[in-house]
Formats: structure tokens, C-alpha cells, sequence
């Protein structure tokens, strides 16, 4: 496993220039498409398949796509490494990461992507919908629908709902609501809680491009590590009856 010893501790001077930044750059809608696992099913029986194989589906925007980086620098590839690392190897990651996508976008292409098997569902979208300052009731609406949408398709899957934050600009009760979105919708759907996915890096020149915004691969780095911190208990505790 990768380590690091950035501190985690946030300067909110610079967390809020950095969300802001979002404001430029949130709205760009990047090429890159969900990479699909690969299909390596065709020689295994069922009982084999089920028993090898279980995917964790990252589903988000310009963090989880790994904007301007090589996919395999990105933090869903970071995890996937961890998993075969650690012995966890019958996980399969798949990156569905679209950069400047909203909640609803999200909510509009969910079903194509519970074409395949979802065993640990990771959402990781809403930011762009506040820094554009949308209605906090449809961004919420749109994440439950997501979610209700995986919990039907795979009672069974593990949930996980990624918190994230905004700068104060859209005043203090729109920023508080925003932030009270994402354990709420936790609640609601019994999902962990990841309070707040750029723990650590948000904020960090260190850790982001040029342009302040995305993470660099070591920003990807410590971003995996915080999301493992609440993934690997999932899988210790029930990786036999996902």
C-alpha cells in the first residue's frame, strides 16, 4: 500500500479558493468514458463468477475520472491495487467518472451502468450542482433517486455516499445544507458516510494540478487512502455474502 505523510489538516483560506475554482472548471464535460471491467467470464460457471468476481463502482465527476491524469493514476485504480495488494483480488474497480457532471446527469445514465453486476457502490457527485448554486432539493433528489435506483437493482450491494464541500459565496445556509446533504442521504439509505472525500488535499498546492483544482497523482494517492480507511471494513466484514 502506498503511504504518505501529508498532514491532513485543512487551511480554509486556500479550500475555499480552491472550491471556487470549481465555479471555472466544473462546467467542462471531458471526453473520457466510464471504463467497463473486462469480461474475463466466458470459461467460469456461474458459482465460479459469483464467487471471483464482485465489482465496486465508482460513480462521480472530474475526481473520480482522474482529470488530465493517466487512468491508472487516478484514485479508483489506486484502490484497485490496494485490493489485489491485500488479498482482495476477486474485486474488480470500475471508474465511471465523467468530468463536470451533476446530480443530474448522474441520475440520467445510472441505469445503463446497472447493466453490470454492482457489489460496492461508491457515489461520489453533488459538488458541481452546488458550486453552480442549483436548487439543494433537486441535487438531493437526484442522489436518492441514484441510490434507490442501486439499492432495487442490488439489494445486496454496499453503499457508499462521498461527502463534499463548498465555498461560503452561496451564503451560510445554502453551504451548511449543501454539507448536510451527503449524511443525510447516508441515513436515509444505511450507506457509510466519507465525510469529506478531499480530506487533506483540498487546499494543498502540493496535492493539486496548476490549476488548483484537481488532484495530482499524489493528491490521488491520499484520496484513495481516505476512501480505503472506509472500504476495507466493508469487505472484511461481509466479502463473502456481497
Amino acid at each position: 500500500m502506498r503511504e504518505n505523510n501529508i498532514s491532513s489538516k485543512r487551511k480554509p483560506e486556500l479550500l475555499v479558493a480552491v472550491l471556487a475554482g470549481f465555479l471555472i472548471f466544473g462546467c467542462q464535460n471531458e471526453t473520457q468514458q466510464p471504463v467497463q471491467a473486462e469480461d474475463t467470464t466466458e470459461s467460469q460457471s456461474e458459482p465460479e463468477r459469483l464467487d471471483r468476481e464482485k465489482t465496486i463502482l465508482f460513480f462521480g465527476n472530474s475526481i473520480t475520472a482522474g482529470y488530465q491524469l493517466n487512468p491508472d493514476d487516478a484514485f479508483p485504480a489506486i484502490i484497485q491495487t490496494f485490493l489485489d495488494s491485500l488479498g482482495y483480488s476477486q474485486y474488480q474497480t470500475v471508474n465511471a467518472g465523467i468530468s463536470g457532471e451533476t446530480s443530474g446527469d448522474g441520475a440520467s445514465r445510472i441505469d445503463w451502468l446497472l447493466k453490470q453486476p454492482v457489489d460496492v457502490f461508491v457515489l461520489e457527485l453533488g459538488g458541481n450542482d452546488g458550486l453552480r448554486g442549483m436548487e439543494l432539493d433537486e441535487t438531493e433528489e437526484n442522489l436518492r433517486t441514484i441510490l434507490q435506483k442501486v439499492r432495487t437493482a442490488y439489494p445486496r450491494a454496499h453503499l457508499i455516499v462521498s461527502g463534499m464541500e463548498i465555498p461560503p459565496n452561496m451564503g451560510p445556509a445554502y453551504t451548511s445544507q449543501f454539507r448536510e446533504l451527503f449524511p443525510g442521504l447516508a441515513k436515509e439509505f444505511d450507506a457509510t458516510l466519507i465525510p469529506f472525500l478531499l480530506e487533506g488535499v483540498a487546499g494543498e498546492p502540493d496535492l493539486n494540478l496548476d490549476d488548483g483544482i484537481h488532484p495530482t497523482e499524489e493528491g490521488h494517492e491520499i484520496v484513495a487512502a481516505t476512501i480505503w480507511t472506509y472500504l476495507q471494513p466493508l469487505l472484511e466484514a461481509s466479502s463473502s455474502d456481497i
